[in-house]
């Protein structure tokens, strides 16, 4: 049982931190270009889409309410992943910070927990570029057939009146494969494209808070926060709750910041400024974005809809502005999409150099320098998610997953400060014990708050990790070697 908990020592990570060579990855990014990365991820498919769908099934108008509920949990975590990224600079992110304080087993149920994670969210996030891809396109009278636009779990009600089956997300899975050879190419080629997509998506945001805040009607508003059905979850108190954990899913994107420690030039200065920097930013315009879109639109016309943002604007007179917003929409989508599958190709790479999954997860690329057999298996099994499932199954399995992850890396935290007081941390969570206990205590609230059935997923994946692990990875692992 011990070779369970078989840790790794800071000084072996800080030696790979230091590796140079054919198998390392390169160092490019400066702390504006990892705040990119972070504000290139989290704005994205839980703004644009996930908002919409939390506030018609579970907090009504009070979703702004359930942005700062989550905002709050994740500031608490941003600290704990600061605190390890400036100790720990190595790619991996909570999967390294769990290898290194808490033991190899639970190192491996984050690390395959990641993988869930970031898979789910890259698919997200293409169905939600599909349904506002579809959406552009019938503005000039292109229209793709529902069964090629859809899972084949989806229906929807075409102007006849007939319900249509889908087949096929197709749309979504060519925006996956497109964007896993802009990855392969290397992660200066991806640094470059995030950012200028950055400053286009944080200027989609601010126009539509400055254009939509003439055109909020505050009948909209009440009630604020609407009557419980009942049902644990559909409004009231518990609904916000709910609310929170489901759109938890939009802040994954500082946390991927942590998996770019080893392309990060002098990390332990800039990792905790891109974390905690991508964050406040995010936050104050989420807020502002939720309370203007419930503002123009009432929260149950959002029920269902992929894209909300089209139905608020379509309460303006400006039809070009929908089309101008849309397409922007379409272009930020990409960085989304982009950064999701660079963050789970480095859990992979990170797992592999253990021991812990095939060798070929670790290979990098002779020109490039990217791990480029990771970027194409993961983006099949990607596809498989972003062709066959719906939206809303798989944004609530990326919030459960974040926040495990949140959890782990908050005790990793509690372990370390206990176990090795002595190490130099360039940064330090500030009052510890009590806000990474705060920080776990809120995870655990949220993931309570989720539905049976995304517990159920995420039982039956770890499940499959757990065979993987006994069969495959515990023997094989260099520290079991060692």
């Amino acid at each position: 049982m011990n070779n369970l908990f078989r840790k790794k020592t800071i000084s072996v990570l800080t030696a790979e931190a230091s590796e140079t060579g054919i198998n390392a990855l390169k160092r490019k990014l400066g702390p504006w270009g990892l705040i990119a990365i972070g504000i290139g991820v989290i704005i994205g498919a839980g703004l644009f889409s996930l908002t919409g769908i939390a506030a018609a099934n579970n907090a009504g108008s009070a979703i702004i309410l359930s942005f700062v509920v989550a905002a709050v949990c994740c500031s608490f975590n941003a600290l704990c992943y600061a605190e390890f990224a400036s100790l720990v600079p190595v790619a991996g992110s909570a999967y390294t910070y769990s290898y290194t304080s808490i033991g190899e087993f639970f190192a491996w149920i984050i690390g395959w927990d990641l993988i869930l994670e970031y898979s789910v969210g890259a698919a997200t996030v293409a169905i939600s570029w599909s349904q506002y891809l579809i959406k552009f396109l019938g503005f000039y009278g292109i229209h793709i057939p529902t069964q090629l636009a859809l899972s084949p779990f989806e229906t929807i009600t075409l102007a006849d009146g007939t319900i249509a089956h889908g087949f096929i997300n197709l749309p979504a899975i060519l925006v996956v494969l497109a964007i896993t050879l802009i990855i392969i190419r290397g992660v200066g080629l991806s640094s470059i494209v995030t950012s200028i997509i950055v400053i286009l998506k944080v200027g989609i945001v601010l126009t539509f808070i400055a254009v939509g805040w003439h055109y909020i009607n505050p009948v909209n508003y009440h009630p604020f926060i609407p009557a419980n059905t009942g049902t644990f979850g559909e409004y009231g108190i518990s609904g916000i709750f709910r609310g929170a954990g489901v759109i938890f899913f939009v802040f994954i994107g500082f946390d991927i910041v942590a998996t770019m420690a080893q392309e990060t030039k002098n990390p332990k200065k800039n990792m905790p400024i891109g974390i905690i920097g991508s964050l406040i930013i995010c936050t104050v315009l989420f807020v502002a974005f939720a309370y203007v879109m419930t503002g123009m639109a009432n929260y149950q016309e959002f029920k269902d809809s992929a894209a909300p943002v089209a139905i608020a604007i379509a309460k303006t007179p400006f039809a070009w502005l929908s089309q101008l917003i849309i397409f922007a929409i379409l272009i930020g989508y990409i960085s989304v999409i982009l950064v999701d599958l660079m963050g789970q190709s480095r859990v992979f790479f990170s797992m592999s150099r253990d021991g812990l999954l095939p060798k070929l997860f670790a290979d990098i690329h002779a020109k490039y320098g990217t791990p480029f057999k990771s970027n194409i298996l993961l983006c099949i099994f990607i596809c498989m998610f972003a062709g066959f499932a719906p939206i809303h199954i798989v944004g609530e399995m990326t919030s459960i997953g974040t926040l495990l992850a949140f959890i782990l890396v908050s005790i990793g935290v509690l372990i370390l400060r206990k176990t090795q007081p002595e190490v130099h941390r360039p940064f330090k969570t500030p009052f510890v014990p009590i806000l990474p206990i705060i920080s776990i205590i809120i995870s655990v609230v949220l993931m309570v708050s989720l539905p049976f059935d995304t517990w159920l997923r995420l039982i039956v994946w770890l499940l499959i990790g757990f065979a993987i692990y006994f069969g495959f990875g515990r023997k094989r692992s260099k520290l079991n070697k060692s």
